[in-house]
């Protein structure tokens, strides 16, 4: 198979659907985090509009990443940009490996922790939440930057469908 030009029209609102709810779980975390606080102080483990929220959100961003992964098997993704410093083209590689491994360990983790009521989960899952930013504002600044510095056409690429 032949390495693609760009995105398909799924993936790429796949890719812009994850950022909502990412973006969405992040805004509303207080809610179940103080849900968290109050099941721990007193020992009930109570399904509340905020739990219930961010479980399905989390869920939903869990089958979206899978989703997501299926594509990029059958379609693949497009090659970096000609030229691309290889220390770049392997930071790419390693913050979306670690935005997929993110995307499903952190419902993982959350659904653990909650459903079994175990304290390590849920520090694995505030630690990971914290990862997820910081790769989120990674990928985001890679972006920018071969938007405006290297114009290379990337970002392009999540934005103008192949098919």
């Amino acid at each position: 198979m032949s390495a693609p030009t760009g995105y398909t029209r799924r993936q790429i609102a796949l890719h812009w659907i994850t950022l909502v709810l990412v973006v969405l779980q992040i805004v509303f975390h207080e809610g179940m985090a103080g849900a968290w606080e109050t099941a721990a102080d007193t020992n009930t483990y109570a399904f509340s509009t905020p739990v219930i929220l961010h479980f399905a959100v989390g869920t939903l961003i869990l089958g979206i990443a899978l989703w997501r992964l299926l594509l990029r098997a059958e379609h693949g993704a497009p090659p970096a940009p000609e030229g691309e410093a290889k220390p770049l083209v392997l930071l790419s590689k390693l913050t979306h490996i670690g935005l997929y491994a993110l995307m499903i360990l952190l419902p993982v983790s959350g659904a653990v922790a909650w459903g079994m009521q175990i304290e390590a989960p849920a520090e694995a899952h505030e630690v990971m939440k914290f990862l997820l930013i910081a790769l989120v504002a990674l990928h985001f600044i890679g972006a920018v930057y071969h938007r405006f510095v290297l114009k290379s056409g990337v970002m392009e690429r999540m934005i103008r469908p192949v098919d």
